[in-house]
């Protein structure tokens, strides 16, 4: 940002019922899937390269520790939520863990993460499926891990994807979120808004030949509820046992919530 104001408190409130969050902007609830979709058609094929100069390569360190919070087991099955491009399906087989399903509601990004699994040779371990995390098309107690990695704050109504989630787990399942949060340590916060603000829209005008995507990508992590508020979302969803974990001064964050 130019100047020392916070942007938080410059965009549209989105409190209504009828908008929601599209970044800093307030939009109609119907149109913010069109408009995010839109966002990974356009990030798609160099989502991942753009992951590794967004962070530093920071993500794959974090995806290593909420892998180790998922726990894979060759007898438990995997619901990968706005798995994209592949890479916590890819470390859920590569741990040991059973059947994965690597869904996403774009359909652009799934083409990309299958693309991906038969380099790798694991397609043949993978259900892929274009799915809207806030409807899944599961039943009732259906598999024992749900992990979302960097998508909730991309969904419209983040409370309808916490409730399928509990909904499509069986009783002694586990949830777990990975995802940008808010900064705990004071020091890092200007600095990562110069990153975010400065940096990243440049770096995606240059890599991805669309700054605008990545000052959304930027804009919706700040729009994102904070880690207190995720955790008591989670709780109202019927979660039990909810916790979190900050990583790299709140920069991200894993959730973790049990079906009991």
């Amino acid at each position: 940002m130019t100047d020392n104001a916070d942007p938080r408190l410059s965009h549209p409130a989105a409190s209504d019922a009828e908008t929601t969050d599209f970044g800093y902007r307030a939009v109609p609830r119907a149109e913010k899937k069109p408009l995010v979709r839109a966002v990974f058609d356009s990030v798609a094929q160099r989502y991942d390269v753009m992951n590794d100069l967004m962070s530093l390569g920071i993500h794959r360190v974090w995806k290593r520790i909420f892998l180790t919070t998922l726990a894979p087991r060759a007898n438990l099955k995997l619901l990968d939520l706005a798995g994209g491009t592949g890479d916590i399906s890819f470390g859920w087989l590569r741990g040991g863990g059973g059947p994965a399903m690597l869904t996403d509601i774009n359909a652009a990004m799934l083409s990309v993460g299958r693309d991906r699994a038969a380099t790798r040779g694991v397609i043949s371990d993978l259900t892929f499926c274009v799915v809207d995390a806030e409807t899944i098309p599961l039943p009732d107690s259906s598999v024992d891990r749900v992990a979302i990695a960097f998508g909730l704050r991309n969904c419209t109504d983040k409370s309808a994807v916490l409730r399928e989630a509990r909904r499509v787990l069986r009783p002694g399942g586990r949830f777990c979120c990975l995802e940008f949060s808010h900064v705990q340590v004071a020091a890092l916060s200007p600095i990562y808004d110069a990153w975010s603000f400065g940096v990243l829209p440049r770096m995606g005008a240059m890599i991805a030949k669309d700054s605008e995507s990545y000052r959304y990508l930027a804009e919706s992590i700040r729009t994102f509820p904070d880690q207190e508020t995720l955790a008591e979302m989670m709780r109202e969803a019927g979660l039990s046992h909810v916790s979190y974990q900050n990583l790299s001064g709140g920069i991200a964050a894993i959730h973790s919530g049990w079906r009991l």
